[in-house]
């Protein structure tokens, strides 16, 4: 087995096949599988290759699952002695990606069933 570092949404991600990861919301449909590319780093069974800025030949398969909203987060500001006061919320949207395989030149790393 063996795992990655993808870069997606401005955020960089360790990912393992067969495992779920929640990111930054991807313009996909539900199911649709995509390859994303943008790999800084990969170990497979030991072999480790670091990408300058990215590891050529590399990619991620992936699946999505489904798309939801965060939990809400809370923005008050306040002045004191002013009367001034504001309440903002923020709910980010998320996709949440089941990581299929990591392939480098062909070969992949795919879940082992224990």
């Amino acid at each position: 087995m063996g795992y990655a570092v993808i870069q997606t949404g401005g955020k960089q991600y360790q990912v393992e096949p067969g495992r779920f990861y929640d990111v930054e919301l991807l313009h996909q449909e539900a199911g649709d599988k995509l390859s994303l590319t943008d790999v800084l780093l990969v170990n497979l069974d030991g072999t480790i290759l670091i990408g300058q800025p990215h590891v050529p030949n590399a990619a991620v398969d992936v699946t999505v699952m489904k798309h939801y909203k965060a939990k809400k987060v809370i923005v008050y500001k306040m002045k004191p002695k002013k009367k001034t006061r504001k309440k903002n919320g923020h709910r980010q949207q998320l996709t949440r990606i089941m990581v299929d395989t990591i392939r480098l030149n062909g070969e992949s790393a795919s879940p082992t069933v224990e």
